[in-house]
This record gives C-alpha cells, structure tokens and sequence, in this order.
C-alpha cells in the first residue's frame, strides 16, 4: 500500500444532501478503517456487527445507542461499540466520522 498523508482526515470525505457516504481507507483480513459523511438527520437503523469497533467523530455531533443506551459524542470524541452488542446512528448535525473495525 502507498503512503497517503494529508493530515486532515475529514477533507477527504464530503457531504450529501439527505445522504449518507461512506468511503473504505484500509481494508485488510483483520481489520477496516473507513471515514463516513452523515447529513443532519440522516443515520443507521440498529444493527449489530461481530467485530469491536471505533468510531471518532471528526465534525459535528453524532447519536450512537448502544444496546437502548443513547451517548451524544461531539467532534474530537471517540466511542468504542463492543462486538455483538445492538447500534444506531443518528446525526444531530452533518457528521464526520472515522470507524475502524478490528477483526481480530
């Protein structure tokens, strides 16, 4: 993999109207980083994954129930959703966000 530095993870990713985008950095057998734009209202309905995750929220600020326990996490903040446990996603405002998922 080539180097890629640019410093300001949120100018690589840009906002849609009504949308969410989602852009995939690093995928590897034992783990994914991928950067996400949410526009206000705009999320994802409760799931689960098998993997722990990280989500940094980069701008603006997020909803994230874990479980039926909602967290409000504002830029510069990080949650860590535990593997298997139920999660959604609500942006407050436009977000930014970097999820990194570990496999292993």
């Amino acid at each position: 993999m080539k180097a890629i530095s640019n410093g300001d993870l949120a100018s690589q990713i840009d906002y849609q109207k009504n949308a969410v985008v989602s852009s995939e950095i690093i995928r590897k057998p034992t783990g994914t980083v991928t950067l996400f734009a949410f526009d206000k209202g705009q999320g994802l309905s409760e799931h689960s994954a098998p993997f722990d995750a990280l989500v940094q929220i980069l701008d603006g600020e997020m909803e994230i129930t874990i479980s039926k326990q909602p967290y409000i996490i504002q830029s510069g903040k990080f949650i860590i959703m535990p593997a298997n446990d139920p999660h959604a996603l609500k942006a407050l405002t436009p977000v930014k966000m970097l999820l990194t998922m570990i496999k292993s």
